[in-house]
């Protein structure tokens, strides 16, 4: 104490100058949403609002839009953030102003070597590698590709049959993962990893970590650059999929990989200028071809776990899913794809299932300009946050919200939804390229599955799930349950008798 009362005036200064300062930085963006009139939590200096109401972030936003409405303002540390669940904002930021005031997603400077996927990308950029990428989704590809999606749905099934038969409790993601991760490696790279009779795959091991980041990598994010390199291991995996563009491509690869390398082939690469306008340059063509895998692996991957759990805790609306595909694929007979995309009640219960659980729970723009929405002026540089998870839980919107009720979207209520008020695939020009694909993909493996087996809770069941922090919407703990074998007469039998 005595050596502190010696300091020099001078020391003292400095000391009392840094202390008001950093107080001082530590409240300077506060107050914001107080002069907008947006209601919202108390931060606190340094760290906002984060985990104010629940650690897990979308569950914060739940209690948050119970508390506070619609439209509230949150800090993510001193970042501040407009939550907008307005079905009508959400029209105009989304849509009508997409490419004038919300063209642009928010840059956590963690991307890496994946700067240009299109799911990153910004502004020009964006548009031409959409543009691009596009017609690799359309129908006809679709359909090529669906042939393929069938060689791993039938391995699936035939993974699954001595579990069935041992009365074995399964890891629902164990399955589903490897399925999921197989499909996009085969319709992006055609590669059969076989990850379901090698689930040791270096692939799923960097899949399941890619999109999970501590609270201390969003601290020091744009601060340490080495953060960045955790997706090097993924990029530099792609490295076998790169062709000289002189050299034609003599092994049979996907419909997708063929259209995205045309583009690359066919550009001058001595114009940089043409190269910008009318092509993909080799690194973006990595980069998108690694987003799609690993994303698609894991949000379709989800999507089918809690698919699988939402039927076995609801057994009734399985055996109704299960006459619906008995009716229309009798004595197990092979899945067509049109036959598919028209089962009404089988897209019910997923999308069901994608409200419930929507995988990415958050969708978020930032304004280019300030602009004027609904009376509310969002100043430049806002990030303005869509939080999906609370809005599909919203009980104005949806009553009874935490129910598995399919029937709110049979063909007569689904044209009484406001489709701003259902995002799990997000809307307008940004909204998710892979959507059909994703979809396509989800409902063939259930059907498959469903054919031939019934899921089932069982003591190791967690009900209710505890949800992970980080990533997607996810349990802390995987899903288990157990599987029952469903005989040929037994799958032409009406349940409901």
């Amino acid at each position: 104490m005595g050596f502190v009362l010696f300091f020099s005036l001078q020391t003292w200064i400095l000391l009392i100058t840094f202390i008001c300062i950093f107080v001082m930085y530590g409240h300077w963006t506060f107050g914001i949403f107080e002069k907008m009139g947006i209601p919202g939590p108390k931060p606190v200096m340094y760290w906002g609002t984060i985990a104010r109401h629940n650690r897990v972030h979308y569950l914060d936003d739940y209690e948050c839009a119970q508390k506070y409405g619609r439209i509230w303002g949150v800090y993510e540390f001193r970042k501040p953030m407009l939550a907008v669940m307005d079905p009508d904002m959400l029209k105009t930021i989304l849509v009508k102003e997409c490419f004038t005031y919300f063209t642009n997603r928010r840059n956590f400077r963690l991307n890496g070597d994946l700067y240009d996927a299109v799911s990153l990308a910004e502004d020009d950029q964006w548009r031409r590698i959409r543009n691009i990428l596009s017609p690799s989704f359309t129908s006809g590809h679709l359909k090529e590709m669906f042939s393929i999606m069938k060689h791993h749905s039938h391995k699936l099934t035939d993974s699954l049959q001595s579990k069935a038969h041992n009365d074995e409790v399964i890891i629902v993601k164990d399955f589903f993962g490897s399925y999921s991760i197989d499909v996009m490696a085969s319709c992006i790279f055609s590669v059969d990893f076989d990850s379901i009779k090698n689930p040791s795959n270096p692939f799923i091991t960097h899949a399941n970590q890619m999109f999970k980041f501590s609270i201390l990598l969003y601290i020091f994010q744009g601060t340490i650059y080495l953060v960045t390199k955790r997706f090097d291991p993924f990029f530099l995996s792609q490295q076998p999929v790169k062709m000289t563009k002189k050299r034609s491509i003599r092994v049979k690869t996907s419909l997708h990989i063929e259209s995205l390398w045309s583009h690359l082939c066919t550009s001058d690469v001595s114009c940089p200028l043409l190269l910008f306008l009318t092509g993909l340059t080799e690194h973006e063509i990595i980069s998108q071809v690694t987003m799609f895998v690993f994303a698609g692996y894991e949000t379709s991957a989800i999507a089918l776990v809690f698919l699988a759990y939402s039927l076995a805790r609801n057994p009734e609306i399985m055996k109704r899913l299960q006459s619906e595909i008995d009716s229309t694929f009798p004595n197990k007979g092979p899945v067509e794809y049109e036959a598919l995309m028209q089962m009404e009640y089988l897209d019910s219960v997923v999308s069901e299932c994608l409200r419930l659980y929507p995988s990415i729970p958050r969708l978020e723009r930032v304004a280019k300009e300030t602009v004027k929405i609904s009376e509310i002026t969002i100043p430049k540089g806002m990030l303005v946050m869509v939080p999906v998870y609370a809005l599909h839980r919203d009980p104005e919107l949806w009553p009874e919200p935490e129910e598995f009720k399919p029937d709110r979207f049979s063909k007569e209520n689904k044209q009484n939804i406001n489709p701003y008020t259902y995002l799990p695939f997000g809307a307008g020009p940004r909204s998710c390229m892979g959507t059909r694909f994703a979809l396509m993909m989800v409902k063939l493996a259930m059907v498959e599955v469903l054919q031939n087996f019934s899921f089932s809770v069982c003591k190791e069941t967690e009900i209710p799930l505890e949800m992970d922090v980080a990533g997607f919407v996810s349990p802390v703990r995987p899903i288990k349950l157990k599987l029952k074998m469903r005989s040929i007469s037994s799958a032409n039998v009406d349940p409901c008798n």
